[in-house]
């Protein structure tokens, strides 16, 4: 039997073994009120341990004691835990718990692994352990975290398997792994010294590299050394232009199928759309605006031809959109309006009902004094004014567009409001403005 002093720790060791590297804990105050274990590290062991499938009443058994604080100090050894638990009667065992160690072979495994990731030599040089080291080291078939069958019970009450003892000095561990993730290491059987050691020394060595620096670092890597390694640079300036594609223009001649125009032209709006893709990007708030959803082959079709193509691309787009050449003409005055959500109200009709249709109403109502109000008559998403060529359009996010009839043709009139009665001014002026300019044409 094990002699005991005041129960927080245990003289003599009746299980023998051989002497190597051991810290101990002082005993952890009670848990109740919080989150068993607080840290990625913790809460790593916890599922692994409540995975192992040991006996769940036992596991119970021993969450409650650890939570009440019954468990004393925790002596750490390569392959052993070993604590003093009460039970709520203020009897004492001697509880042990052991874990297979990592094979001199696994060992060199982990450290050439750990050695081949610059950003894990970094962070275990500083002392810190990555969370994704667990996953690293299983690829090398290394587990770090214990399995089924890994933690062999050994307890003074004379249980056979685990009981609530051995289960509560698990359940410390993941209070321990809070403190120091590198208890993990030294139960597997190399305490942090001697990891440390062989890391600075450059003993452990990828396969097949020879000694050979590993070429770059992998990128999950790099983020997780946090402030490990130099700051990295500010974003880059925006450039006042796009840049200019290379020209075509050689002596070579294309092949059939190739349109030299119209890959010159490609490539100056890729430039144009990166440049308007990298501005954005370095405006204030950029990382809290949604995410643009890709636009798709008939959209993409418009914002090229809004790109002013050569006359040759520009038959080809309203070809291939299948709105012909006039079509494709309101499509890309859409698309200057507002881009997609302007073109999609611009091809979409649909029926406004229910919340929507009181909203507005509501707004419709709200816009103009009783004596102003024009006279609309709905249709789907659409208000046309009576006696006269001008539209409003509603689109479903609640903004209204402004609409006017160009030669039998609804066209869009400019930008949206969530007023109508601005909407509709915008429409009134883009329709005086036309009727100004024939005129002026007429009388000439």
């Amino acid at each position: 039997m094990s002699r005991y002093d005041d129960g927080n720790a245990y003289a003599g060791d009746a299980h023998g073994g051989v002497a190597g590297p051991e810290r101990t804990f002082a005993a952890l105050p009670p848990a109740r009120g919080r989150a068993f274990a607080q840290s990625w590290w913790g809460r790593a062991w916890l599922t692994a341990l409540e995975a192992t499938a040991l006996d769940s009443g036992q596991l119970k058994a021993g969450r409650r004691l650890s939570r009440a604080g019954a468990v004393g100090a925790v002596s750490v050894r390569p392959g052993r835990l070993t604590a003093v638990v009460r039970d709520r009667d203020g009897t004492a065992h001697r509880a042990d718990v052991l874990v297979q160690e990592l094979s001199g072979d696994q060992w060199d495994r982990f450290l050439a692994m750990a050695a081949g990731r610059a950003g894990h030599v970094a962070a275990l040089l500083d002392r810190e352990m990555p969370t994704h080291l667990v996953e690293d080291a299983e690829l090398v078939g290394v587990d770090l975290l214990p399995g089924p069958g890994d933690l062999e019970p050994e307890c003074g009450c004379g249980v056979w398997d685990h009981c609530g003892h051995t289960a509560a000095l698990c359940y410390q561990v993941a209070r321990l792994l809070d403190e120091d993730p590198f208890v993990l290491l030294l139960l597997r059987g190399r305490d942090e010294r001697a990891l440390l050691d062989d890391l600075g020394a450059g003993n452990a060595v990828p396969a097949g590299q020879s000694g050979a620096a590993p070429e770059g670092v992998d990128a999950a890597d790099a983020y997780a050394t946090g402030d490990i390694l130099p700051p990295l640079p500010g974003p880059p300036l925006l450039p006042e232009v796009p840049g200019t594609p290379p020209s075509l223009d050689t002596d070579a001649a294309p092949m059939a199928a190739v349109d030299p125009a119209a890959l010159e032209f490609l490539a100056a709006r890729t430039a144009a759309q990166a440049h308007r893709l990298l501005a954005e990007a370095l405006r204030e708030g950029h990382a809290d605006r949604p995410v643009e959803p890709e636009a798709t082959v008939a959209q993409d079709a418009v914002r090229l031809a809004a790109g002013s193509p050569p006359a040759s691309v520009a038959a080809r787009l309203a070809e291939g959109s299948g709105r012909g050449r006039e079509g494709l003409a309101v499509a890309v005055r859409a698309w200057r309006a507002g881009g997609a959500a302007a073109l999609a109200v611009l091809d979409e009709e649909w029926a406004v009902e229910g919340e929507a249709a009181a909203r507005a109403r509501a707004v419709l109502d709200a816009a103009w004094e009783e004596d102003e109000r024009p006279s609309l008559r709905a249709r789907a998403n659409r208000w046309t004014v009576a006696g006269a060529p001008l539209q409003l359009r509603l689109d479903r996010a609640g903004r209204w567009w402004p609409y006017r009839e160009e030669r039998g043709r609804w066209v869009p009139a400019g930008a949206p409001s969530r007023d109508p009665a601005t909407a509709l001014a915008t429409a009134e002026r883009a329709a005086g403005t036309d009727a100004e300019d024939t005129h002026a044409r007429g009388g000439s």
